[in-house]
């Protein structure tokens, strides 16, 4: 950091006399660009859309104790008296409510308030410049994404850019802070939960920008905190339009299986309506990557098997602060990626029509977004119109798409992906070296490497970094070093958050490679002549059918992008790979699939950049003759490679299948959501200890989740909220035949990896 800017430091420029060459860490802090942080709350209390929140607030608080006193019109308008003395008390009611919803909007705004401030910003780099290098050995980001920040905000200035990190750890957004203000960038106010209200740190982090956030905005379910609501949508759209930049996490809280979380547009929408209401002419979303080589925050197998969260607290901070000091985790990398304006997106969005159920497909509309002020939604409005959900849907998931292309790779990652794919029985250093090898160059120009040199020293620092605890090393007989999964659940389930870094960009071409096998005829149903082999067009049929059950667990292509043509993409790369071949594979070289794949992706390239021209890109490629019968085929050289691309997604597969499995004991009986859960987590703990799911990363609460989601989404069942319960059902069709479940659980086996088909 010191030599990326030109506060302090020996260089060129600076005279030996400058005291900032001997304490470079005191110049860094204090000769760093100030800008001026205005509070925005005197702003929100005085707002007139919070007094009418305010009013809201109180006629539902007198609405809800006249319809619990059970006075009826009738009552009242016998007895003229009674009606006099009836109206007298309401006004007196109203009052008192109106004055104690004045009295909790001052104490949310005090409770939510940021108090952002130069000199606690400076004080705060000075001691991470000193603590840093105690557990971490490098931060590591681009020069060049700093300068195209700083070439953003100079371009356009005095508009806002906002930060969308996908969030690993707490470091997270201390870190982008510390690097935006040691290069004399705003620092952010970021959005941040409440649980992390603690005392000391709870109030340095709201010096450093976080304004606080409840991690549930409506404590009763089906019913709307009015004035949260308005207040948390005022103080956004006042900090905008005074000029504060805002980071947010938009994936809500941390990921607890290392790969990204499907996005939550609420706050998201504050920032798009502050455009489209002209609060603010523009604003520049600048989605952020963040990895570690080993997470400081520990791990989250407890929360993965089911058990509870363990409360944030003074306690718990200081003792993981101390713990973290004396440890190591190696590098961090942080990626700010290219700016979006959401002046541009909207007017780009704008012309989007849904036009099916399960897949967008983007045409020219006439029709415009419309924005009506409200105090009570989150999306700006009571009534939100499907294309503004639509519009901060495909937004959103495009951000955290791209967040998870850009994330670089770590050590730690590579090793753990290998270690769960190739070699989960171990292997020798040299063998998972060479695999590292075969890894780097499939990954090479797709995927940032955030590491380098020789592939046998990597594996042995990545595995000192992760430790005893989840990578054991041996010598066997000959002398050689034996790396080896160390074999238990929990090692299992951290193992697989460092791996999940990797899978979303191998996802597509493991739903196809199993897809692949699922479809192929046994190996005893042919003859020795012919060649096991399938039909492209029943292949992506069936894929796409596949993909429907991942939609909850990966984004698996942009919003602007068909799926099925991804799958086209991802099955040429299969081929090119040599893990399928094409019936013109035996006779010719790879030239023409080259040229097909190459045609592919221009085509997708044009889909993407020149949506105008839409309907004249014929981007299901209907012009490629497609048969029933196959013309694509196994290649028995590569199986093993073909084993490791299917175990990528095998995991998840298996938890679903078992959830499904599960759904039997819902028939004609209905249970509560977190009663079923604990019930799979059992069966999915059973199944493990048997031996009958070979994957212990299946146990898995967040999959089961969203496999219950899935599952809603079909139509199988159906949760309710009762008593603030949510009760779970069967959906009226499967509870009355048992016989319609077993259908559901064979498309969900569908996606679990088939290995007794005699090429395994």
């Amino acid at each position: 950091m010191l030599d990326m800017t030109p506060h302090a430091g020996r260089k060129p420029y600076n005279s030996i006399f400058d005291w900032g060459v001997y304490f470079p860490y005191i110049a860094q802090t204090t000769r760093s660009k100030q800008f001026s942080y205005p509070q925005v709350s005197n702003l929100v209390q005085n707002d007139p859309v919070l007094q009418r929140a305010i009013k809201q607030a109180a006629e539902q608080m007198l609405k809800e104790k006249q319809s619990n006193s059970g006075n009826s019109n009738e009552d009242l308008n016998r007895n003229s008296e009674n009606k006099d003395s009836y109206l007298e008390e309401s006004m007196a009611d109203y009052q008192q409510f109106l004055n104690k919803q004045e009295r909790r909007a001052i104490n949310i705004l005090k409770d939510m308030r940021s108090t952002l401030n130069n000199f606690l910003l400076a004080l705060t780099s000075w001691i991470l410049y000193k603590l840093l290098p105690c557990f971490l050995s490098g931060v590591v980001t681009h020069t060049q994404q700093i300068e195209m920040l700083k070439a953003a905000t100079e371009k356009a200035p005095g508009i806002p850019l906002i930060f969308l990190p996908l969030h690993r750890s707490h470091l997270d957004y201390i870190m982008v802070t510390f690097i935006l203000y040691n290069n004399d960038i705003k620092s952010p106010l970021v959005a941040a939960g409440n649980n992390l209200q603690i005392p000391v740190f709870g109030e340095l982090l709201r010096g450093l920008g976080a304004f606080f956030i409840k991690r549930k905005i409506d404590p009763v379910v089906g019913k709307k905190d009015i004035l949260y609501r308005a207040i948390l949508h005022l103080y956004l759209q006042h900090a905008l339009k005074m000029g504060h930049n805002v980071e947010f996490f938009i994936e809500g809280g941390r990921t607890r299986t290392g790969k990204p979380c499907l996005p939550k547009g609420g706050i998201l929408s504050v920032i798009v309506n502050a455009f489209m209401d002209g609060s603010i002419p523009d604003a520049l979303i600048v989605p952020v990557s963040v990895n570690y080589e080993k997470l400081v925050d520990g791990n989250f197998v407890r929360e993965q098997k089911g058990e509870k969260k363990v409360p944030e607290s003074f306690g718990k901070a200081i003792s993981g602060i101390w713990k973290a000091l004396n440890s190591k985790y190696g590098l961090m990398r942080i990626d700010f990626n290219e700016p979006y304006s959401i002046k541009e997106l909207v007017q780009s969005y704008n012309k989007i029509a849904k036009e099916d159920g399960s897949m967008r497909i983007y045409k020219p509309s006439a029709r415009t977004l419309q924005h009506n002020q409200s105090t009570s939604s989150l999306y700006g409005t009571d009534v939100v119109c499907e294309e503004h959900r639509n519009l901060i849907d495909s937004i959103s998931r495009q951000v955290v798409y791209d967040c998870a292309v850009a994330t670089s790779v770590m050590s730690t990652n590579a090793l753990a992906f290998l270690l769960l794919t190739r070699y989960r029985n171990g292997a020798t250093d040299s063998e998972i070296a060479n695999g590292l090898d075969e890894l780097r160059t499939t990954l090479k120009g797709r995927k940032d490497i955030g590491f380098s040199g020789e592939s046998l020293h990597i594996i042995n620092y990545a595995a000192d970094l992760l430790g005893e605890n989840l990578v054991v090393r041996s010598k066997d007989d000959n002398g050689y070093t034996i790396i080896r999964p160390k074999g238990t659940v929990e090692s299992w389930i951290e193992l697989a958050y460092y791996s999940n870094t990797i899978t979303p960009h191998f996802a597509l071409q493991s739903i196809v490679l199993t897809t692949f096998h699922k479809l192929l005829p046994s190996s005893d149903q042919l003859s020795e002549k012919q060649q096991p082999g399938v039909s492209r067009k029943k292949l992506i049929e069936t894929a796409l059918e596949n993909c429907e059950v991942y939609r909850y667990e990966y984004i698996l292509n942009k919003p602007t992008q068909v799926l099925a043509n991804m799958l086209e993409l991802a099955l040429d790369e299969l081929i090119m790979q040599g893990f399928i071949k094409t019936a013109q594979s035996d006779n010719q070289n790879d030239a023409p699939m080259e040229t097909v794949r190459m045609a592919r992706a221009i085509a997708s390239y044009i889909e993407n950049n020149d949506m105008d021209e839409d309907d004249d890109v014929p981007n299901d490629f209907e012009n490629l003759e497609q048969t029933e019968e196959p013309d694509i085929f196994l290649v028995r050289d590569t199986i093993n490679q073909q084993k490791a691309i299917c175990e990528v997604l095998a995991p998840f597969a298996q938890t679903y299948y078992i959830v499904a499995d599960s759904l039997f004991i819902l028939y004609k009986n209905s249970i509560l959501e977190s009663e079923f859960i604990k019930f799979v987590m059992k069966e999915l703990q059973d199944r493990v200890n048997k031996n009958h799911c070979p994957y212990s990363e299946s146990i898995s609460t967040d999959s089961v989740r969203n496999c219950l989601k899935v599952l809603e989404k079909w139509f199988v069942i159906e949760i309710t909220n009762q008593s603030g319960l949510r009760l779970l059902a069967l959906r009226t069709p499967y509870e009355a035949s048992r016989e319609s479940l077993k259908n559901i659980v064979q498309r969900m086996s569908n996606v679990v990896p088939l290995y007794n088909n005699g090429y395994f």
